[in-house]
């Protein structure tokens, strides 16, 4: 297990501050707000999801995990707050972080581990798309970082694609141009230096055998180790009794590997630990989230984490 090093994903469901942003939708979240959103309720949340993140892959794992992408987070102030609560404030993390247009005002995120990852270059990767009007949809942006992880460059992207709010069937265009947006940013690199170990992490909004997945593995750039972990009683979130496995992370074949320097795939997850589920109830074993409504609950998020365990091959 030393040699093994974990991977994450975790939608935070509405990581808010307290204070109005007057330029995006946060109102709700507000001590004036529909939630009644305020600094006790901030920082039971923080504690929670440090408790969370802290844990994932400690099963497979010695170390903490080394890379953390993020969603719904609604900026920089929250991560730091974040990484300086419980366990994470005695580790070595630091963030990548830009603000993205997005209406309600969240983003994307990774949190590294210091000790084994190296920014190189990072890049917020706008997500030109339009409503039925023809205007544009201002969502999150693509996240890309590229970096050393121990000794091995890497290609990280982090997303939080559209939801289905409006409809599943006219919405799906909008989840196929981020990932043909995914796609043309790594022809761009492509170009310029012969590129592999790429990691495509987030909450895609879909699942493994949507058209927009499709999209990303018909290029035969890479494996989806979470293809088949999605069940009629198991996922990363739960829908009306529906379970979904939007939350997923896709690598490179470059992944299947073992020559000494690399890091090999191992093992994919969903990580969902009893304290991460409602206990009793209609919605025994869904995620146990922070609000359903109005009606505050405490909990930690409506999405379970996702995780993929790394060997580093010495």
């Amino acid at each position: 297990m030393k040699d093994n090093y974990t991977i994450a994903f975790y939608n935070l469901e509405n990581f808010f501050d307290t204070v109005n942003n007057y330029g995006t939708l946060d109102d709700d979240f507000t001590p004036d707000g529909f939630k009644r959103w305020d600094d006790r309720k901030f920082g039971i949340k923080a504690k929670k999801i440090a408790k969370t993140i802290a844990q994932i892959g400690t099963d497979d794992s010695d170390a903490p995990p080394v890379l953390i992408g993020i969603a719904e987070v609604e900026n920089r102030d929250v991560i730091a707050t974040l990484l300086k609560t419980g366990k994470l404030k005695e580790m070595n993390y630091d963030f990548v972080h830009f603000d993205s247009p997005d209406e309600r005002g969240i983003d994307t995120a990774l949190i590294y581990h210091k000790d084994h990852f190296k920014v190189i270059a990072t890049e917020t990767i706008p997500l030109l798309i339009t409503n039925e009007n023809g205007l544009r949809d201002f969502t999150r942006d693509i996240l890309y970082v590229k970096g050393q992880l121990h000794d091995e460059e890497v290609h990280v992207f982090v997303n939080h694609w559209p939801s289905k709010r409006d409809g599943e069937d006219t919405t799906s265009h909008k989840r196929i141009v981020a990932a043909k947006t995914i796609l043309k940013k790594l022809d761009q690199l492509s170009l310029k230096n012969d590129i592999s170990n790429m990691i495509i992490m987030g909450d895609f909004n879909d699942d493994p055998n949507s058209e927009s997945i499709k999209t990303l593995m018909a290029s035969d750039r890479f494996i989806n180790p979470m293809q088949k972990m999605l069940s009629p009683i198991r996922g990363s979130a739960n829908y009306k009794g529906e379970w979904s496995l939007f939350d997923q992370i896709i690598i490179s074949h470059s992944f299947l590997n073992y020559e000494k320097g690399t890091h090999s795939f191992k093992k994919a997850e969903i990580y969902a630990p009893k304290f991460l589920k409602e206990w009793k109830g209609k919605y025994k074993g869904n995620p146990f989230r922070t609000f359903v409504g109005k009606k505050y609950l405490g909990g930690y998020s409506d999405h379970f984490p996702v995780y993929i365990i790394l060997k580093n091959n010495l």
